[in-house]
C-alpha cells in the first residue's frame, strides 16, 4: 500500500507557534487566535486569494459571502477545479456535516451552515448533510438513543438556516446505514484502503483509543462519493461526481486522508473550503465549546442570557480605564464582540466604522458589547422563529432518501 503523499500527509505536533489544531481539540498560543497562514503553510492547503474571488464573482455574477470576503473562510483545496466544472455546465455536489453533542447548537455552529446555504444557491447544486451521531457515541460519554435524538434536534436548526428541501438531505449515521448498501460499500472500500499506521498518524489513535474510532473516518469519507447517494443521482452514475466539502479547517484531516486513498479507488478528490475558527467569549485562544455554556452563545438564548453572557464573558480588547481608552483605543485583533460582528454584521461600511472608532478610542467596549448584543438578539430570535417552524414532518422531508433536483 503506498504512502501518503507529502502534500496529504497529517503534521499533528503543533507547529512553531505553538498552536493545536484537531479535530477534536482547538487552542492557540497568542491573544490574537491561531496563526492561519502558518496553519495553510503546516496543512499544505491554499490561501484564497484576491484572484481567486474575482473568479467565482465572475462567474456566479454576484459578489462573494462577506464570509469570503473578510477571510472567514480563507483557505481552500482545489477550489478551482469545482468552478472549473461549473464553467463547463456539468455537476458537481456539496458536502458538509455536524457532530450532534448536545440538543443545541451554538453560533459558532453555524457558519458552515450559512456558507452550504450561500454555495447552494449561488450555484444551484444539491447538498447532502451528514449528522455524525456514531462519531459522539464513540467519542463522548452519551448513549446512542440520546446522539440520535440530538441529531433530529440539530436538524431542526440546520434546517432553519433555510436550505432548499427539493435540494437537499440529510441523514443521521446510525440510521442511514441500514438504508444505503452504496454508502456501507464506499465505506468498506475506503477502510480497506487505509492502514491503522495511518490513521493513528493522522488522528494520534491508540492501542487503548476502541475501534469505532479507528474506523471511523472512512464514514466521514464517504459521503464525499458521490456513488454512496444512488437514489440522488441515479443507481447508473457512469461517473463519480466532484465534491465541494465546506467545514471548519479542524476537519480537514479527514479529507486530507479521503484526498489521500480517491484516485486508488477511482474517486474524484474531494474539494474543501475552510473556515477560521468562531472564537469563544473568553478569547481566541479556542474555540466556542457546547460543553462550556459560558463560552458560547447557544441559540437557544433568550435575549437577556445573550446580553448577560456578552457583558459578563466577552474578552475585551479595550484598555483598564476610559482615560486610558480614549488616549490609545481599543485592540480589534483580541476583542471577541467586534470578531463577533465580523462574522455576523453583513453591512461592511458600518463594520468599518466600528473599528476605527473603537481603534480610535471613540467608541467604548460597553458601547461596542451593546451593538454586538443588538445584533445577535435579533439574529438569535430570527432563527428561533423560523425554527419553531420546523416540525417533525419537515424533518422526515429532508431525511427521507430520494432524488434531489439539480441543474444538469
Amino acid at each position: 500500500m503506498s504512502s501518503p503523499k507529502p502534500e496529504e500527509t497529517i503534521e499533528r505536533k503543533s507547529d512553531e507557534t505553538g498552536d493545536k489544531v484537531t479535530p477534536w481539540d482547538v487552542n492557540a498560543e497568542s491573544d490574537t487566535g491561531i496563526d492561519y497562514d502558518k496553519l495553510i503553510r503546516r496543512f499544505g492547503s491554499s490561501k484564497i486569494s484576491p484572484e481567486l474571488i474575482t473568479r467565482i464573482e465572475s462567474i456566479i455574477r454576484k459578489p462573494v459571502h462577506h464570509f469570503i470576503r473578510r477571510g472567514i473562510f480563507f483557505s481552500h483545496r482545489d477550489l478551482e477545479s469545482i468552478l472549473t466544472v461549473y464553467e463547463q455546465q456539468k455537476p458537481f455536489f456539496l458536502y458538509t456535516g455536524r457532530g450532534p453533542s448536545s440538543e443545541a447548537m451554538h453560533l459558532g455552529h453555524l457558519i458552515p451552515f450559512i456558507m452550504t446555504k450561500w454555495l447552494q444557491d449561488a450555484f444551484d447544486v444539491p447538498l447532502v448533510i451528514q449528522m455524525t451521531d456514531d462519531e459522539k457515541f464513540l467519542w463522548k460519554d452519551i448513549t446512542i438513543d440520546d446522539a440520535n435524538k440530538y441529531a433530529y434536534e440539530n436538524a431542526k436548526d440546520i434546517i432553519a438556516c433555510g436550505f432548499d428541501p427539493t435540494k437537499t438531505f440529510i441523514f443521521s449515521d446510525f440510521d442511514f446505514m441500514a438504508q444505503c448498501p452504496n454508502f456501507y460499500r464506499n465505506i468498506c472500500r475506503i477502510q480497506k484502503s487505509v492502514t491503522f499506521n495511518q490513521v493513528k498518524g493522522i488522528f494520534g489513535f491508540t492501542e487503548s483509543d476502541c475501534i469505532g474510532k479507528i474506523a471511523f473516518p472512512a464514514i466521514q469519507a464517504a459521503p464525499s462519493v458521490s456513488s454512496s447517494f444512488p437514489f440522488i443521482f441515479g443507481e447508473k452514475l457512469k461517473q463519480e461526481l466532484p465534491c465541494l466539502i465546506p467545514c471548519a479547517i479542524d476537519q480537514d484531516p479527514y479529507f486530507r486522508m479521503t484526498r489521500d486513498v480517491a484516485p486508488r479507488l477511482n474517486f474524484p478528490k474531494p474539494s474543501l473550503i475552510h473556515s477560521t475558527f468562531f472564537p469563544a467569549l473568553q478569547g481566541s485562544k479556542s474555540k466556542m465549546s457546547a460543553s462550556d455554556p459560558n463560552s458560547s452563545i447557544f441559540l437557544t438564548d433568550s435575549p437577556k442570557d445573550i446580553k448577560t453572557k456578552i457583558n459578563k464573558h466577552a474578552f475585551s480588547g479595550g484598555k483598564d480605564s476610559i482615560e486610558e481608552h480614549r488616549a490609545k483605543g481599543g485592540d480589534c485583533d483580541i476583542d471577541v464582540s467586534f470578531q463577533y460582528l465580523t462574522f455576523f454584521m453583513d453591512d461592511d461600511q458600518r463594520l468599518e466604522e466600528i473599528r476605527q472608532d473603537y481603534s480610535s478610542g471613540k467608541l467604548l467596549t460597553g458601547e461596542l458589547k451593546k451593538i454586538l448584543i443588538e445584533v445577535l438578539q435579533t439574529l438569535v430570535a430570527q432563527h428561533q422563529e423560523r425554527r419553531k417552524q420546523v416540525t417533525s414532518d419537515v424533518v422526515r422531508q429532508f431525511m427521507t432518501p430520494r432524488q434531489l433536483n439539480f441543474r444538469y
